[in-house]
């Protein structure tokens, strides 16, 4: 939108309003086959929790329904893992604490297959924990049965393009907020839940509880809150060149990795990749990470996570926009930041997140703790949710 101001020879004002509208489908999803809802890692149909559809879906445009319908046929098949044989749990390498999740099973999140994994009770109230970027939610194995030993049912689902859900043809922040109501919406339909999430997933969950504020009892941010340079005043025509240039960015990038894979190795090769990213980690819990979150081809190990990702590939956003939305945010707030910082992190300093906090938020930082705070030091960590939120036994 332009707005233009002039003055007419007689004095009067002007105003000259030109409105361009640019349709950008992000996501690319096509729909699966009629009522096709596979579960991931050969779990039964029976195991998946029964709910009704989601509370709130994306509004579509007409048009672009009849434009995709006439799509998939030239567009070829999706790359996918679904021809990817998911490890049983006897393959995962085991890690004390570390537990397989009591169910799992796939959603329809508009088109694309999202895995989901639980743990604890099925018939205790959900909790919902949301995973970062690059990573997966088995990363929850060892932190999420100590929530549901607090008497929750913990839920957590691979974002789109990592883990075991489907890989789109384009990635957006908007389109992973999109997947998360399409979770919400099936686990606890039109009921508010506390929710947990760590870095990505943090400011995921940070912004759609400032949209959508009934979803939540609680929110617990772990290293989540992104601050990374100035916060300037960006005017709208800014902001409209921003999105256009990520855009552009995201379709050059997407282009060239339309048939990348990633490199192959040994689990403890890929171990040791992930390990100069995650300092901290123990050896075994990364080999752990490559069971469950990489799968083994005639080749060797590979991530699961899309080729296409990239660090920062969240699509039109910027990290400052998630720190301005914490001071208005009406649930109670729980940060959990570790001082430590970490190629993966947002490289927050602690302090710098204070004067947003909320108006019914806390902020603990933790000394000697890295990004990954509930994997560096589950126990006190899962020990501040629970006492948060409530343990329910």
């Amino acid at each position: 939108r332009c707005t233009t101001y002039t003055t007419s020879p007689g004095g009067s004002v002007v105003v000259v309003v030109v409105v361009v509208a640019t349709v950008v489908r992000i996501g690319g999803n096509r729909s699966c086959e009629a009522g096709s809802v596979v579960p991931h890692a050969a779990a039964p149909m029976a195991s998946a929790p029964t709910s009704s559809g989601p509370l709130v879906r994306p509004i579509r445009l007409m048009a672009l329904d009849a434009t995709q319908a006439a799509m998939p046929a030239a567009r070829g098949s999706r790359r996918t893992l679904g021809r990817v044989t998911t490890h049983a749990p006897s393959t995962e390498y085991p890690v004390p604490g570390a537990e397989h999740p009591a169910r799992q099973y796939d959603l329809d999140a508009d088109g694309l297959r999202i895995a989901v994994h639980e743990w604890g009770d099925e018939d205790a109230p959900p909790l919902i924990v949301v995973h970062g970027g690059f990573d997966f939610a088995r990363t929850y194995d060892i932190f999420a049965p100590k929530l549901a030993a607090g008497g929750w049912r913990v839920v957590g689902w691979d974002q789109r393009g990592h883990g075991d859900s489907e890989h789109p043809e384009l990635y957006s922040w908007d389109a992973d907020m999109r997947d998360a109501l399409t979770v919400f919406g099936h686990v606890s339909p039109g009921r508010p839940m506390p929710v947990v999430g760590h870095s990505k997933g943090g400011a995921l969950m940070t912004q759609l509880a400032d949209a959508q504020p009934f979803r939540f009892t609680h929110l617990v941010n772990m290293d989540g809150i992104p601050y990374n340079r100035r916060i300037p005043d960006v005017a709208e025509h800014e902001r409209t060149k921003m999105v256009a240039t990520e855009i552009a960015g995201w379709l050059d990038h997407r282009r060239s990795t339309a048939t990348a894979q990633r490199k192959p190795g040994t689990i403890d090769e890929l171990a040791a990749r992930r390990g100069r990213m995650n300092p901290r980690l123990d050896l075994d819990w990364l080999r752990r990470l490559v069971t469950v979150g990489g799968f083994e081809s005639a080749d060797g190990w590979r991530w699961k996570i899309d080729p296409s990702m990239r660090f920062g590939g969240f699509g039109p956003w910027r990290p400052e926009w998630t720190l301005m939305r914490l001071p208005g945010l009406p649930m109670p707030f729980l940060g959990i930041l570790g001082r430590e910082m970490e190629e993966m992190g947002w490289g927050t300093p602690p302090e710098k997140v204070l004067p947003y906090l909320p108006l019914d938020g806390r902020c603990e930082i933790l000394d000697v703790v890295g990004h990954f705070v509930h994997i560096d030091q589950p126990d006190l960590v899962s020990a501040m949710v629970l006492d948060f939120v409530g343990a329910q036994s």
